[in-house]
């Protein structure tokens, strides 16, 4: 059954991202696009070939109201997120949410409660899981290949040329590089560690502010404790241009990741045997699959609101 899907928002991650892995997506079109900009939505329809009749929306309630729309892609700063959730929810559209869901656990638990009464499905956009080299590692962990998990550290940083990021205001963010990068190095880690190690039941992170002295984190440092007593830790950040890393500790071996936090499926990962191989891909085409087998087949996706939600809720103890 083909899905005529929403992008809400035109900027870098629904141009050169979401659109582009919707082409890819059997079963997916893109239907419409939404901007408070009305040239730039028409112009952002025309270069991904939108197929609506009327695919240049410039409000919410326009768009919302083609009934031929079965699903959105929410790609606006995180400050419209939950308002823009529960009213597709409210209009009976599925959603799938770019991350953080929301900028507030208040408004999380708003979005899932929305989806669960509307009966749509919410997932969140984190497209690190759906790396194909990822996706094997995990394979390898799960199948034992480095034992017992005892620790996992990320690390995924950029330079920021100045403050003048959405993310670095108090508007329409609540976390800077945590709500950048920060948060997928999060989702990452507890997809690898909590199912083996239990939640968290311990975090503790250190904010830097101090290049800028804007209201949001340029550096955080976050440490976590799982209830097995394993460990995990991870650095965001808008001040340091360096590669990007994961590693994962088991009692048995080690697995090195250089270069897979990124928006592309690329990079290399290495254990003590040696290279993991594995096919490059666009991660984006495997989440927006991911979305649209859940809407067939009524059920949640592999990152569904409850999860994101938990993001949001140890992002909020970070930030304290």
């Amino acid at each position: 059954m083909l899905r005529n899907i929403a992008i809400l928002g035109t900027g870098g991650i629904a141009d050169q991202a979401l659109a582009p892995a919707l082409r890819e997506v059997e079963g997916a079109r893109l239907w419409s696009v939404l901007s408070r900009d009305r040239d730039r939505a028409q112009a952002f329809a025309r270069r991904h070939a939108a197929a609506a009749p009327r695919s240049a929306h410039d409000t919410l309630e326009s768009l919302l109201a083609d009934p031929d729309l079965d699903a959105v892609i929410v790609a606006t700063p995180d400050g419209l997120h939950a308002g823009q959730v529960i009213a597709a929810a409210r209009a009976g559209r599925h959603v799938l949410t770019e991350k953080p869901m929301a900028v507030s656990v208040e408004g999380g638990r708003a979005m899932v409660q929305a989806c669960r009464d509307a009966g749509v499905q919410l997932g969140v956009g984190y497209h690190l899981r759906w790396h194909a080299g990822h996706r094997k590692m995990l394979q390898h962990i799960r199948a034992g290949g480095i034992g017992t998990l005892r620790h996992m550290r990320a690390h995924w940083t950029f330079q920021a040329a100045d403050a003048r990021d959405w993310r670095a205001q108090r508007e329409n963010a609540s976390w800077w590089s945590l709500s950048a990068v920060g948060t997928h190095c999060l989702d990452l880690i507890r997809w690898v560690m909590v199912p083996e190690c239990g939640e968290v039941v311990a975090l503790a992170g250190i904010v830097s502010r101090e290049v800028w002295n804007g209201p949001h984190d340029e550096t955080a440092i976050v440490t976590l404790r799982f209830e097995s007593g394993a460990t995990a830790e991870f650095c965001s950040s808008v001040l340091i241009d360096a590669p990007s890393r994961a590693e994962v500790y088991g009692s048995d071996g080690f697995i090195r990741c250089e270069d897979t936090l990124t928006r592309f499926g690329a990079g290399t990962i290495e254990t003590r045997e040696g290279r993991l191989d594995f096919d490059v891909c666009n991660p984006y085409v495997g989440e927006i699959r991911d979305f649209l087998e859940a809407i067939e087949h009524d059920q949640p996706p592999e990152v569904d609101g409850g999860e994101g939600l938990r993001n949001i809720e140890l992002l909020a103890q970070v930030s304290k």
